[in-house]
């Protein structure tokens, strides 16, 4: 499939370029004439007041149907503003690229007045057709919407321009569908380490937004896909926001990368579960084009080589559970890390059924209920588990490190949470950050080395206490954490005392001693026992360590 966008000449060959020296930078890759219309098109949508913010307020208790893919309570509530005259020029804005409507072309030319609809069409993002002799009407091609990204980075305004989803489109989507912001690309957003890095590498961007907001605390941005289009779509986003060069790849998993190591890797790859067959879309976007979990298979065994010592990867994914496989939580990403000396945190956020997964991902496809074609499809979806022996699929977070030069090994945990999370007003970014950082700084730690440790209460703990009518000591003990993952965790009154002590000032062996007399407990039974818990909710988050945090 051809690009949407003119690119400049030679670009395509040197998107195929592998190795250090390879890829192709976004201000190379569109012709000037493209980029020029761009900075044009930026400049008309700024003037408009077209931002999130605007966004929200245009399309007020339409919002949640614009989640949902309906569009006509939006058709309403745009006609309702115009008929009010409280109408602006982000209504022409939402009205062509959040919701696409047709509108004249007097009123495109009366917003984009730099760009133009003519401008608009050479970009690809329209086409005109007449409609009589008095004016022409402008039907739009791709979404172009305004996202607000807050992080303890600050904050982060993009326009996102994607093929048309569902809401705009009004059909089912095409196989080479380009998404735009996707609920998984939020997620990884959310997840995604902002520690400084000198090099870090997309694999699969689609429109390139977890590229763009790398480049906030990354030096070098590599970012690939097996999409041509999808490439052009991205690198039209990094120069629409005025984002530095990113290096652009064409390439399928880490064949454009190769010999290549990287601090951070991200990826949400194309991780959909999807039947192998004629009548079932292979949508590029989610589908990697393999049987069963082999895509997310490939990509985490694949990492290793592409890591550089201490380096983190952050991925999405998939994981089917069959009969013959371990039903161990998180069994089968267990199994593709055997052998691997990568270690990390891996969570499972979700398990469905093997049918209700159908459904889902049917559904995410535009394909609706009830119709032929959506029982077509869920026939040979559920066949297909069938067939291989699949009863449910897991969805969760991979966070993979590689071992550093001073640790020769990196812890590796497993766990499922699939709890309503904590307050996490920046996403789990900075829990994820800590949690890797403090497994590695005491997992070889010996008992009089973790005594030592002089640790802090994070501020968002607080101790809940339960009582029996009538009783004067507590019947239950609870530490609760409000950010994080929301964990509550049952504690003792020796548990309860040693975390209400940690102020940075006492160590752990201090606090044991104290408690053991206090309690008139066996100090080395005590002491076995509070090692364990402490170490427990260090991990978890309760308790932190100032010597380590950056």
């Amino acid at each position: 499939m051809a690009p949407f966008l003119p690119l400049a000449q030679g670009s395509a060959e040197r998107l195929r370029d592998t190795g250090n020296l390879g890829g192709c930078s976004t201000a190379d890759l569109l012709s000037p004439e493209v980029q020029t219309l761009l900075v044009r098109l930026r400049k008309d949508l700024r003037a408009a007041g077209y931002n999130a913010e605007t966004l929200a307020t245009v399309l007020g208790s339409a919002a949640s149907a614009a989640t949902r893919g309906f569009r006509l309570p939006i058709e309403r509530r745009l006609r309702e503003r115009a008929e009010s005259n409280d109408a602006t020029t982000a209504d022409t804005a939402v009205a062509l690229f959040v919701a696409g409507l047709p509108r004249c072309q007097n009123e495109v030319d009366a917003v984009f007045t730099r760009t133009t609809t003519f401008g608009l069409a050479t970009l690809g993002f329209v086409n005109v057709v007449d409609a009589g002799e008095s004016d022409r009407v402008v039907m739009p091609s791709v979404d172009i919407v305004p996202h607000q990204f807050i992080d303890d980075l600050g904050v982060a305004d993009y326009w996102i321009v994607s093929d048309q989803a569902e809401l705009s489109r009004g059909e089912s989507l095409p196989e080479n569908f380009v998404l735009g912001v996707g609920g998984a690309t939020k997620s990884l957003a959310q997840l995604a380490v902002h520690e400084p890095v000198d090099s870090l590498f997309e694999l699969g961007t689609g429109s390139g937004v977890l590229a763009l907001l790398a480049t906030r605390y990354a030096r070098t941005v590599v970012a690939s896909d097996i999409s041509e289009r999808a490439l052009s779509f991205t690198a039209a986003n990094a120069i629409l926001n005025e984002v530095p060069d990113l290096n652009l790849r064409l390439g399928n998993l880490f064949e454009p990368v190769v010999g290549m190591t990287f601090e951070r890797i991200l990826t949400n790859p194309p991780f959909v579960i999807t039947p192998r067959g004629e009548a079932v879309p292979a949508y590029e976007y989610r589908d990697g084009g393999m049987v069963g979990d082999g895509l997310i298979r490939a990509v985490v065994q694949g990492i290793e080589p592409h890591l550089v010592p201490g380096g983190v990867a952050q991925l999405l994914g998939n994981w089917e559970y069959t009969s013959e496989r371990d039903e161990h939580s998180l069994g089968p990403v267990r199994e593709w890390l055997q052998g691997s000396t990568l270690g990390g945190w891996c969570i499972e956020r979700e398990r469905q059924s093997a049918a209700s997964y159908a459904e889902t991902w049917i559904r995410d496809g535009g394909t609706l209920p009830r119709t032929p074609e959506f029982d077509a499809l869920y026939t040979t979806w559920v066949n297909d588990f069938a067939e291989r022996g699949v009863s449910d699929v897991g969805f969760g977070y991979l966070n993979l490190r590689a071992p550093s030069p001073s640790s020769a090994q990196v812890p590796r945990e497993f766990e499922v949470r699939g709890e309503t999370l904590g307050n996490n007003p920046f996403g789990l970014r900075t829990v994820v950050a800590a949690r890797l950082r403090m497994a590695t700084h005491i997992q070889s730690m010996n008992e009089t080395a973790f005594l030592a440790l002089r640790p802090v209460v994070t501020t968002d703990v607080t101790e809940h206490r339960h009582y029996l009518p009538g009783e004067e000591n507590p019947a239950v003990i609870q530490l609760v954490q409000g950010g994080g993952f929301g964990r509550t965790v049952n504690a003792d009154t020796a548990l309860a005392a040693c975390v209400g002590a940690c102020d940075g000032e006492l160590s752990i062996g201090a606090i044991s001693a104290a408690l053991s007399s206090l309690l008139d407990a066996n100090e080395r039974e005590l002491t076995r026992v509070l090692v364990e818990r402490m170490r427990e909710l260090l991990l978890a988050g309760f308790l932190r360590l100032p010597e380590i945090e950056e």
